[in-house]
């Protein structure tokens, strides 16, 4: 009994602390009805009428009822949902998509998979009066995107006219793109204990395909900070990203050594991460989060922790690659 009792103990997944974000996912399925129901479903003359329509109709209804038919399934206001009804000669199937996009703590995938399956239930379900000997397969996710992960790509592919289609998005790309990591710790600069927040910062240039060394340790000390940022510029590094000397505390200077050498202040970066960090934590509010502009040179000073790094990675990641072309003068384009 208490085996039992423990087996049944369920909970949905907590995402209050999660950011809003965009959310996509498509979801895609066949239904391979035969050599004989194929050109009857796709010529519309089935006996209950024009399958595919009706199972588009259905396709709708079973993403917006995603919820209703799993437990544990966060209920979400939909923004968009377009499920999208293909034949395959070659293999006398119905190729149905469901693409299901809004703005959300969480994904769409359930929604996608549900509104991709209810479509395929109604084609079976209007063309077994002709053809009983009917089967549905390959329903999986094709792509997601939104949250801290990004987009996630399924690992069986796409083809060329779905990627047309439907356009995956993740991050723009830093390809080749020279930059710098600066950890700002009186502790850390010290050998008191290893930096986190640096290092993980490279990480998260590298993977978007940026040219940058290990991070450089300073103590919080605005003239070492300028220095270290005046040779960066002078070097050609595009982007350098500060971690540390953010805060409120009588050491954190790391705002003032940027107001000494900005040759333009970028406001909206500091207030873009105040703004959707809040959805993590109130804290974020106490954040002297800040960027500049140094020549060409983007300078994004960040909190040390390496949470909020993280966090503040997911948030700019979409903007430096725009960011940086337009201070190239390289336009808005």
């Amino acid at each position: 009994m208490n085996e039992r009792v423990e087996r049944a103990h369920f909970h949905m997944a907590d995402v209050r602390r999660k950011r809003v974000t965009a959310r996509r996912a498509v979801a895609v399925g066949e239904l391979h009805a035969g050599p004989e129901a194929f050109p009857i479903i796709v010529e519309g003359r089935l006996p209950k009428g024009d399958a595919r329509t009706m199972a588009e109709i259905a396709g709708l209804q079973g993403a917006k009822n995603a919820s209703q038919l799993m437990p544990l399934c966060h209920p979400l206001p939909l923004e968009f949902i377009e499920v999208h009804t293909e034949p395959v000669p070659e293999r006398h199937a119905i190729r149905v998509y469901c693409e299901v996009a809004t703005f959300a703590r969480t994904g769409v995938e359930m929604e996608a998979l549900a509104g991709a399956s209810a479509a395929l239930l109604t084609l079976y379900d209007l063309t077994k009066p002709v053809e009983p000997a009917l089967s549905i397969g390959g329903v999986r996710l094709l792509f997601k995107e939104g949250g801290k992960k990004g987009l996630w790509l399924h690992p069986d592919g796409m083809t060329d006219a779905e990627r047309e289609r439907y356009r995956p998005r993740g991050p723009a790309r830093l390809d080749g793109v020279p930059c710098a990591v600066v950890t700002l710790s009186d502790r850390a600069s010290a050998g008191d204990y290893a930096d986190a927040a640096g290092p993980l910062l490279v990480e998260r240039l590298r993977a978007l395909g940026a040219e940058t060394g290990n991070a450089t340790v300073l103590p919080d000390d605005p003239d070492a900070l300028v220095a270290r940022l005046r040779a960066c510029a002078d070097d050609g590094v595009r982007l350098v990203l500060c971690t540390g000397g953010t805060g409120l505390g009588p050491r954190d200077r790391t705002p003032e050594a940027l107001a000494q050498i900005a040759d333009r202040r970028v406001d909206g970066i500091g207030e873009l991460f105040r703004s959707e960090s809040s959805q993590h934590t109130p804290m974020a509010w106490l954040s002297r989060t800040d960027a500049v502009l140094l020549g060409h040179t983007l300078i994004v000073a960040l909190p040390g922790s390496a949470k909020a790094v993280a966090q503040g990675m997911d948030i700019l990641a979409p903007i430096l690659a725009h960011a940086l072309a337009m201070a190239a003068g390289e336009g808005h384009g």
